[in-house]
């Protein structure tokens, strides 16, 4: 027999249309909740309270109940931050907040001011906005924390780079002390098997393939994944699977040097990097030796520079992540 608080519980669901199964806590979400307080400690009613997603693009806006108090069930792990808004006093803005799955935080307290002058604030985050908070995690990114790993996504669904950030990201890169000391290891290796034997040998034809190696790396950086990637609205970066046997996970890595996904979320043929990569083949004709220009210079670093893009995304695809410790724990691929 159902005792007379069910029934009145069942009764109260019906009602509303919500059906019991829906006020129970999803399993591996959590919830952030709080009290709102002016600067007296008395409790804010009606207070607007927007929680943004610094992972993904979405929000949440709910206001205080008559004690004050506020809850955001049901979150999936990740970064949070949130503002509270509510007329006559000034708006507050929290700092970065780590959700744990099945975590139910409560945020520390905090008051409203009173605010000089009434103002409506209408809270909103842009694209960029969310693309520049993803951006400075990936720019943390270092296999053994030595090595660069700038281009990887670990999050599937990481919002579009605006062109500016493109540049950035690439200008990052070639940039970087890592990337000067790896062109001198290139360097050594053709200077100890004299490739591009015009260069000479010694120290000058050592700074001759140096200077080479490195303007072959900074042109395929900079118009495969910064200039082509903004005129033809393609992404330049790996975005990790992570999910599904290993056979699919190979193949999709390899074929992501010449498939990406754009802008718009889909995927197309990865026109940015093979035509990058020709490209910048192309113009070394300027400056590598005379014995050693012709299309088979063109050809030669076009084909071997996309190879060694598909080696690279084996890498991070089976990998890097393990080796990468700044990587969230939130961030694992494909749902």
């Amino acid at each position: 027999m159902i005792n007379t608080a069910a029934r009145c519980l069942l009764f109260l669901a019906l009602l509303c249309h919500l059906p019991f199964a829906a006020y129970a806590q999803v399993p591996g979400t959590g919830s952030i909740s709080g009290t709102v307080l002016d600067i007296n400690g008395g409790v804010v009613r009606g207070a607007q309270i927007v929680l943004l997603a610094l992972d993904r693009p979405s929000s949440r806006v709910v206001l205080s109940d008559d004690a004050g108090g506020f809850t955001f069930p049901q979150l999936a792990p990740g970064r949070f931050r949130f503002t509270v808004s509510s007329a006559g006093l000034e708006t507050y803005s929290s700092s970065e907040i780590v959700l744990l799955p099945d975590e139910k935080l409560i945020v520390p307290e905090f008051r409203l001011s009173p605010a000089a002058i009434t103002t409506d604030v209408q809270v909103s985050v842009t694209q960029i906005e969310l693309a520049t908070e993803q951006l400075k995690t990936q720019e943390q990114q270092r296999v053994l924390g030595v090595f660069p790993n700038f281009y990887s996504s670990y999050l599937w669904d990481a919002v579009p780079l605006a062109s500016g950030q493109k540049y950035q990201l690439a200008l990052r890169s070639i940039a970087d002390p890592f990337a000067f000391v790896g062109t001198g290891a290139v360097a050594a290796v053709e200077q100890w098997q004299n490739t591009f034997p015009g260069y000479g040998k010694g120290a000058q034809g050592y700074a001759k393939r140096y200077g080479a190696a490195y303007a072959d790396e900074a042109l395929s950086r900079m118009i495969g994944s910064a200039i082509l990637p903004s005129l033809l609205h393609q992404d330049p970066r790996y975005f990790y699977r992570g999910s599904g046997s290993k056979k699919s996970r190979a193949f999709y890595a390899i074929s992501s040097a010449v498939i990406c996904r754009g802008d718009n979320g889909r995927l197309q043929p990865n026109y940015s990097y093979v035509l990058g990569s020709f490209a910048a083949g192309g113009i070394s004709n300027l400056y590598h030796p005379a014995s050693d220009r012709g299309v088979g210079l063109t050809i030669g670093n076009g084909f071997l520079n996309v190879a060694a893009h598909a080696l690279d995304n084996l890498g991070r695809e089976f990998v890097f992540r393990k080796l990468t410790p700044k990587v969230p724990d939130y961030a694992q691929g494909k749902p």
